[in-house]
């Protein structure tokens, strides 16, 4: 029988200084650990000892090895766990947040040195879990998780630190809110990586019953987030009847373009099948299976599958909001399945559906549905440009659902970013003076040809004359609304740039009367909207500034944006709200038929009168843009600025 002493260890210590390997190390700790101590051939002080010491030695063993090899045991976990910054160690602790820091390490990252997006996204359930787990006083598992932006990077030898806080509490569930920074460890840089929210469930041993005691709210941050989480509960709810109800408006899907592509690809090559068995350290301590596996096992067949279509290495770039359907517990066999449903220029949206089998239903070939996940990736080229995806065709009835699906859920997510978004946003308003009115009038003009100008405008919705495309770049939503009027151009372009008029067509215009003129072309307006959800009225200060074509092609453009003038300033009856960049391009289609555009680069002080547009529970956009349609079609031609 081996006698385990300190001169064993020390000596194993030794050995390792001058070579050891990963597997070695884990391999000398488990015999160090499960080896028997001889107890009958030691007297009774040493026996004492020899129980005693190898377990004081086994503690600077595992200091030494992780010295020495840092990070990861053989399984591939990361060994990091909860590490502070000196001076501040305790106190998210004690304001009921968790902390996890980790170095990325080769075996962490992908094909670019970069953290690889299935390591991430198990930390940040792992992290969650943690923080739910200490408020709720039992194990918890992953309900749901909110959509995912992933906006930074990590590289290998920098450090990733993820913070999760319990917002608030419902009965017996919980949200967890993630932030997760990356920081440069020669730099002292830190940077965002991304934001999310996932809900926890309590499982209680046995048949006891738990009521999650509230949140102890310290900050102003923590009433705000309590307040928010409410919000979000909502939204999580009504997700499946906002998807539905974009579903059954089949007019929103059809894009002639597509149509007329010659070019578009089958996506049954990127069809992926992948099994994976449920072991003990897959799960937790009740046999459930980790939610940040299950989504890292997602991420890679995902990823897979969207670098079969662009034929080179995919980058997931967020992840839509998803639910666990079903638990699965060690001994489940889980068979991912993923293929494309959709591309969208510059980014491609994947499916992914998880079926779990215990011994009995694999033999019988019964599987239980316990997860459908959808991941956005993007590819970059040589050029470290983005990839422009082709195409897909539609050929079966479960293709087009897909497709169809896939436009719906980009809708949602792109509404859902923009309107829960609690970025701060600077004042965008320019002070009108003599010094600067040229300057503004050019800018003004010049910031709505560049709108218009850029690439990637994706098709939201069409109806009759009507088609609807957004635009994201830079956490800024844009809107373009393309209109088919049967008057001339010029008709319209006198119409159109009087926002006197507006009320006439547009119901977001109470009023709008001119309050300074610069020239012919360049006016300030004063404008009042109605309430929006038991809000106050807003009203806004705005420059119109309109030019005429320069020569035959270009078009008229009517360019409006935020100024702040002295002779108006902001009162208690309204909300004084800002446009950054909004008008409209007349384009000439002949003697009696033009296309007008409106653009409008979105503040969060516009988004409440588009949410509900973009989420699917109105067509307020479509039915403005009809109406306008029908104001310069019947309208006399008359102005109240000239």
């Amino acid at each position: 029988m081996l006698c385990i002493t300190a001169d064993f260890i020390l000596t194993a210590l030794r050995l390792l200084c001058i070579h050891c390997t990963q597997h070695s190390l884990a391999y000398l700790a488990l015999n160090l650990l499960a080896a028997p101590i001889s107890r009958t051939s030691l007297p009774a002080s040493r026996s004492r000892i020899s129980l005693l010491a190898p377990r004081h030695l086994l503690q600077k063993f595992v200091a030494l090895s992780r010295m020495l090899l840092p990070g990861d045991t053989s399984d591939g976990r990361a060994s990091a766990g909860a590490a502070h910054r000196e001076g501040t160690a305790g106190s998210g602790y004690e304001m009921g947040e968790v902390q996890m820091c980790h170095t990325v390490y080769p075996w962490h990252s992908n094909h670019l040195g970069e953290l690889s997006a299935g390591q991430l996204l198990t930390w940040i359930d792992t992290t969650a879990c943690l923080a739910a787990e200490r408020h709720a006083g039992f194990a918890c598992v992953t309900a749901s998780v909110d959509d995912i932006q992933i906006e930074e990077t990590a590289r290998i030898g920098q450090q990733i630190c993820i913070k999760a806080k319990v917002n608030r509490a419902f009965n017996t569930s919980m949200e967890v809110g993630i932030k997760v920074a990356v920081e440069d460890p020669l730099t002292n840089i830190q940077k965002h990586v991304c934001r999310a929210f996932s809900t926890y469930v309590v499982k209680p041993t046995g048949d006891k019953k738990v009521n999650l005691k509230p949140v102890k709210l310290q900050t102003a941050q923590d009433h705000l987030e309590y307040s928010l989480a409410a919000e979000r509960r909502r939204i999580r709810l009504y997700h499946e009847v906002s998807y539905n109800n974009l579903m059954e408006d089949g007019s929103a899907f059809y894009d002639p373009d597509w149509e007329n592509d010659q070019n578009k690809m089958s996506t049954d090559c990127t069809r992926v099948e992948s099994i994976e068995l449920v072991l003990p350290p897959h799960a937790n301590h009740q046999g459930n299976t980790f939610g940040g596996q299950i989504m890292a096992w997602m991420e890679t067949v995902a990823n897979i599958s969207a670098s079969r279509l662009c034929h080179t290495h995919a980058i997931l770039k967020s992840v839509d909001m998803f639910k666990f359907r079903g638990p699965s517990t060690v001994g489940d066999r889980l068979v991912f399945r993923a293929i494309v449903n959709n591309t969208f220029q510059k980014s491609v949206e994947v499916g992914v559906r998880v079926e779990a089998y215990n011994c009995e239903e694999w033999t019988e070939g019964k599987p239980r549905h316990i997860n459908s996940a959808f991941l956005i990736y993007q590819a970059l080229n040589a050029n470290n440009q983005y990839v422009m995806f082709p195409r897909v065709k539609t050929s079966t009835k479960d293709s087009i659902r897909r497709f169809r699906g896939a436009i719906a859920r980009r809708k949602i997510r792109v509404a859902r970013k923009y309107i829960l978004s609690s970025k701060p946003e600077k004042p965008i308003s320019h002070p009108w003076e003599k010094g600067n009115q040229a300057y503004l009038g050019y800018n003004n003009v010049a910031t709505l040809t560049f709108l218009a100008a850029i690439d990637g405008w994706e098709l939201s919705s069409t109806m009759r004359a009507v088609k609807v495309f957004t635009h994201e770049e830079k956490d800024i939503l844009s809107i373009k609304v393309e209109m088919q009027v049967k008057v001339h151009a010029s008709q319209a372009y006198l119409q159109l740039s009087d926002l006197g008029l507006r009320p006439q067509w547009d119901m977001h215009y109470l009023s709008c009367k001119v309050v300074e003129t610069a020239s012919d072309d360049d006016n300030i307006f004063y404008i009042t909207s109605p309430p929006i959800k038991q809000s106050k009225s807003r009203d806004f200060v705005v420059l119109m500034s309109r030019r005429s074509p320069c020569k035959i092609g270009d078009p008229y453009v009517i360019a409006e944006r935020s100024v702040t003038l002295s002779s108006c300033p902001p009162s208690l009856e309204f909300l004084r709200s800002e446009v950054r960049c909004a008008g409209f391009l007349i384009y000439s289609l002949g003697k009696d038929e033009c296309q007008v555009n409106y653009l409008n680069q979105l503040t969060s002080d516009m988004m409440p009168y588009i949410e509900e547009n973009l989420t699917g529970w109105s067509n307020s956009i479509e039915e403005t843009a009809s109406s306008c349609i029908r104001f310069l079609e019947t309208a006399q031609v008359y102005t109240t600025i000239l």
